[in-house]
């Protein structure tokens, strides 16, 4: 079975829709790493050196080949991130191999096996 991994850097306040959308296109799971921080090509205005900008959200999902364009898209949809500038970002990332899947391995056969 081959698997994509789905990076997506978005709000926080988007972080629940995005993996709602993500699981209704088939996405098994998702882990969240909060509070991440990053700049753009401009430096984002600072008061007293603190912050404006709010913080991201990274959310990875490892999903099963076949599926993950969808869920990429629904993703996208959710977030607006090609319809408004400055939402976030998301990628899919071919993956080699995986391992530590046991449980989620047969829901994913289950839930492809009438795609594939």
């Amino acid at each position: 079975m081959k698997f994509k991994l789905i990076i997506a850097i978005v709000s926080e306040e988007e972080t629940d829709s995005i993996i709602d959308a993500a699981r209704t296109e088939g996405a098994t799971g998702a882990t969240v790493i909060t509070k991440a921080r990053g700049e753009g090509l401009k430096l984002e205005k600072t008061f007293l050196g603190l912050d404006l900008t709010g913080q991201r959200d990274v959310v990875l999902f490892l999903v099963v080949a076949e599926r993950a364009r969808r869920i990429l898209e629904a993703i996208d949809e959710a977030a607006g991130l090609t319809r408004e500038r400055d939402r976030g970002l998301a990628v899919q990332i071919d993956l080699e191999d995986a391992v530590g899947l046991r449980g989620q391995l047969e829901a994913m056969r289950a839930e492809i096996k009438d795609e594939v």
